[in-house]
């Protein structure tokens, strides 16, 4: 039985936080979906296609490298319903800090209690990539800074497009 996980997030922009998830994940599994969650009150700084686009330019060459399969998709109802309808077992979840645990930990006894035979699978970030969060990425590309060390090149260019800097 193939080991097929989740790793759901927002991913406005990818960080690298983000790719240090992923880079992690690919050794573990067999298959990694990630799912882009659609939250109709939130207005995102990139379209879905633009962060589909960024997610398959990133991590697709990383998962080929591990020999992982790598699909992307969309989602707008509950986490662990996107996980059951792509067959995923484990839900990836990506640890900077202990606050990130607190709340981590509260959702992943939630969905324990819904989904029983998903499992949550916390990554901690590697010390380089744990400030980064797509927040802060938003508010210094937004205000002319430079986000060079906190995206991968190719969400740099994007950023750098988007506000016109």
């Amino acid at each position: 039985m193939p080991r097929i996980a989740l790793y759901a997030g927002s991913f406005d922009p990818v960080t690298n936080g983000h790719l240090d998830v992923v880079r992690q994940t690919v050794s573990l599994v067999d298959r990694i979906v990630v799912a882009i969650g659609i939250n109709p009150g939130k207005k995102p700084l990139f379209t879905t296609e633009e962060r589909l686009e960024m997610i398959q330019e990133v991590f697709a060459p990383i998962a080929a490298k591990a020999g992982c399969t790598m699909d992307c998709i969309t989602f707008d109802d509950l986490t662990i319903t996107a996980a059951r309808r792509v067959g995923a077992t484990i839900l990836i979840r990506g640890l900077r800090d202990g606050t990130d645990m607190d709340f981590e930990m509260q959702i992943a006894g939630m969905n324990e209690t819904m989904a029983p035979d998903v499992q949550t699978v916390f990554l901690p970030a590697s010390p380089m990539v744990r400030p980064i969060t797509a927040t802060l990425v938003r508010q210094i590309a937004g205000m002319g800074g430079d986000v060079s060390h906190f995206v991968p090149a190719i969400v740099a260019s994007r950023l750098k497009a988007k506000f016109g800097h």
